[in-house]
């Protein structure tokens, strides 16, 4: 692969701790920027068309971030040969993304310019955000971050021709797009007027709707305002953007509160210890988990308290009680395809659906080419024998109403097949069991089985009963959880 990454001797690496990527990663700004960046390439008619079909980014918001961070670290890290490894991943994840927008427009996820708008972005809000915050880029850190920048998407295509080679003519292409290309497309609208309204808890505060969905009540408007008055006025125009009023000084404050984490003492904050703790959960062998299980416990009281003194509708009523423990630890069937089933929130099952379960897999397995494919076509075959026993009315996809009429046992042979081709992938040294290192990988937490009893390890036939006793049985409380089910 050839890149544009070489650079003078006597100058900082573009990669690594050195670089100006690394000295913003635990900036508190970058989360403003990131969010603003995410809706200027989602407002590009093929990358919104792309999110839309294929994303998870809705339902599984949480997943997505901290597989995006995970990725991010990589390709900026000092290793060439984890980037290498990590574009060649992420090819291969693009490829499989295609298709037709509402308006019949193709899009491919390998689109070279679409690629490189997307890198435009990042590099764009990032010199925003220290602008907004009080605290422009002079020019040679501008022009040292823009290199950055572009040997990234070297790193991803091979070369970085798609971005203008000197900083003042990316100025003018970044205004040409916005103005020329850019549109109020519905996975825009989702992020900037869904995402943030209807965000999912993460692992951290499950199992306490109430002081959830109060914080979101009020953060979610805020940063949807905060967000629509930090994109490009021309853009903001063209696809009819409401601003609420005061919203450009309400971004100012946040930029510049945000902005005043540089005076705390160095390591204070880090972005990778705040989203590994997002994602704990209260049984996790991590030794933070214990401070998290004391913090739920916290926010669970506190959750009561609001509870009983600001009662909301909709995500604090449980319903009826279970009558037997049998009861409590299975899902409905409408709660099983909303949570496992339809991975994308678009309230249909269908191949994108499938495909983002096996990108989930291969993605914490950290699985080469030859095991990748193999999980991806074990997840076909699986959707073909669903779309064969449950489209009804043809569509090519599954709706709620006919995976609930049909109350499927969904243990066929195909989903068999995919449980097999998951064991093989997590029993990396091939021989016949899952260990203790090799189960944390998949699952992210401790082996909660007996060991002794079980011959040291997790057994074949063990692991495809259990996943097939999830998917089809439905049950709560897996490790499979957090793994198809969880945001």
């Amino acid at each position: 692969m050839t890149t544009e990454t070489t650079e003078p001797a006597d100058e900082a690496p573009l990669f690594g701790p050195e670089s100006q990527f690394s000295a913003f990663f635990d900036d508190p700004r970058w989360a403003l920027a990131m969010i603003r960046a995410t809706v200027l390439e989602a407002a590009h008619p093929q990358i919104g068309a792309a999110l839309v079909d294929n994303s998870t980014f809705v339902t599984h918001p949480w997943r997505r971030l901290r597989n995006t961070f995970l990725s991010m670290r990589r390709m900026f890290g000092t290793d060439p040969a984890v980037r290498e490894r990590e574009a060649a991943r992420l090819n291969r994840l693009h490829a499989r993304m295609s298709g037709s927008d509402s308006h019949g427009r193709a899009y491919d996820a390998t689109d070279r310019a679409a690629r490189a708008w997307v890198v435009a972005t990042l590099f764009e809000s990032a010199v925003t955000m220290c602008r907004l915050s009080g605290q422009p880029l002079d020019q040679d850190t501008m022009e040292r971050m823009y290199a950055e920048y572009r040997a990234f998407l070297a790193a991803l295509d091979g070369d970085a021709a798609e971005l203008p080679k000197e900083l003042a003519d990316f100025w003018r292409y970044f205004d040409r797009i916005v103005e020329n290309e850019l549109e109020n497309t519905e996975a825009a609208r989702v992020i900037l007027y869904r995402l943030f309204d209807h965000l999912p808890a993460p692992a951290l505060l499950d199992g306490m709707p109430t002081l959830w969905a109060a914080g979101r009540a009020v953060v979610g408007p805020l940063l949807g305002a905060i967000t629509v008055a930090s994109l490009p006025e021309p853009y903001r125009r063209r696809a009819g953007l409401p601003e609420m009023p005061g919203a450009p000084t309400l971004m100012q404050g946040a930029y510049l509160a945000a902005g005043l984490a540089r005076f705390l003492p160095e390591g204070w904050i880090n972005a990778e210890t705040i989203i590994e703790a997002l994602s704990l959960a209260p049984d996790s062998d991590d030794p933070r988990a214990r401070t998290v299980t004391a913090l739920r416990a916290r926010m669970r009281k506190a959750s009561a308290l609001l509870r009983l003194l600001t009662p909301l509708s909709g995500d604090t009523d449980p319903g009826p009680a279970p009558s037997t423990a049998t009861e409590e630890n299975r899902r409905s069937s409408e709660e099983f395809f909303r949570r496992v089933l339809d991975q994308t929130g678009d309230g249909h099952l269908d191949w994108p659906d499938l495909a983002a379960m096996a990108r989930e897999l291969a993605t914490r397995l950290d699985l080469d080419e030859p095991e990748e494919t193999q999980l991806y076509d074990a997840f076909a075959a699986w959707w073909r024998e669903l779309q064969a026993a449950l489209d009804t009315d043809g569509d090519g996809r599954v709706s709620a109403e006919e995976y609930a009429a049909a109350v499927p046992s969904l243990a066929g042979p195909a989903l068999i097949r995919v449980a097999e081709v998951l064991f093989d992938a997590t029993d990396r040294d091939r021989n016949g069991s899952i260990d203790a290192d090799e189960y944390r990988i998949l699952f992210r937490t401790a082996f909660h089985r007996d060991l002794t009893t079980t011959g040291g390890g997790y057994g074949r036939s063990a692991f495809v009963g259990d996943f097939l006793s999830f998917m089809a049985g439905r049950r709560t409380g897996t490790a499979y959880d957090p793994l198809l089910a969880d945001a």
